[in-house]
């Protein structure tokens, strides 16, 4: 009798301290997402580029999905230079265009055909760290007004923080276009 309490009494601890890991590990990939989600609305303003704006106000419909797939895209000519102008954007704020060439703001949600669904978080790491497409694999740069070298010194933990946050936005189907040369053709 004392063995058989003795074991279901192990095997209760066991439960126990399995429930509670699981527990604190849902708990701590919680407080991971809620971190992502502070760093990219409000320290990183991720939504200020890549959530395009109808008028004054922020299309939450289209919540980091990019620059809409069928909206105008600025045209920079080099001329504008001697005026002093150095960026255009387009109405949406989700399109840039300067002597780089045209950039639009990219779909972070986790849209698996045209967001950041088919990405790895070590894509996603690669692509803060060394300011190319997808990371290290990738010669596409990712063009202004993206600021690549500030997110290339956030910490390892800020990064997957807000990896962990990007999975979690509602997937929407928005094919942004591809960036731009100087001559309006894809890089």
């Amino acid at each position: 009798m004392n063995r058989n309490r003795l074991i279901f009494g192990t095997i209760l601890l066991c439960v126990g301290a399995l429930i509670a890991l699981s527990i604190n590990r849902a708990q701590s990939q919680s407080d991971v997402v809620a971190k992502g989600k502070y760093l990219v609305d409000t320290v990183g303003a991720c939504g200020h580029c890549h959530t395009p704006r109808a008028g004054a106000e922020f299309d939450m419909d289209m919540y980091l999905a990019g620059h809409p797939a069928n909206a105008p895209a600025p045209r920079y000519d080099f001329s504008m230079m001697r005026q002093g102008i150095f960026l255009l954007t387009a109405p949406t704020m989700s399109a840039f265009s300067g002597p780089f060439g045209t950039s639009f703001a990219s779909n972070l949600t986790s849209d698996n055909e045209t967001g950041l669904g088919e990405w790895t978080e070590a894509m996603f790491i690669g692509a803060m760290r060394t300011g190319h497409h997808q990371g290290e694999a990738s010669n596409r740069k990712i063009l202004p007004p993206m600021p690549t070298k500030h997110y290339a010194q956030m910490s390892d933990a800020d990064l997957k923080a807000i990896w962990a946050y990007l999975r979690t936005v509602k997937p929407v189907k928005n094919e942004v276009s591809p960036a731009l040369n100087q001559r309006g053709r894809p890089y």
